[in-house]
């Protein structure tokens, strides 16, 4: 048991610090942007982030239209 888990932290000690390096040896040091809206081509075809799409839906509107109410 305590085998076990000791090779998985192991593991995944390793995979942490060739990510670390991976990040130090770029020229920008961070992570790519893989969020749907980083991508140039989804832009261009008007497809966006549902979280995103979600949020203007929910913000409030700057002009709004008042209903009649009719008696």
């Amino acid at each position: 048991m305590i085998e076990t888990i000791a090779i998985t932290v192991l593991i995944v000690a390793i995979s942490m610090a060739f990510l670390a390096i991976g990040i130090i040896l770029r020229k920008n040091g961070k992570f790519p942007n893989t969020h749907v809206s980083g991508n140039k081509a989804m832009r261009k075809r008007g497809i966006g982030c549902v979280q995103s799409q979600d949020r203007e839906a929910r913000a409030p509107k700057r002009i709004k239209v008042r209903e009649r109410i009719k008696n």
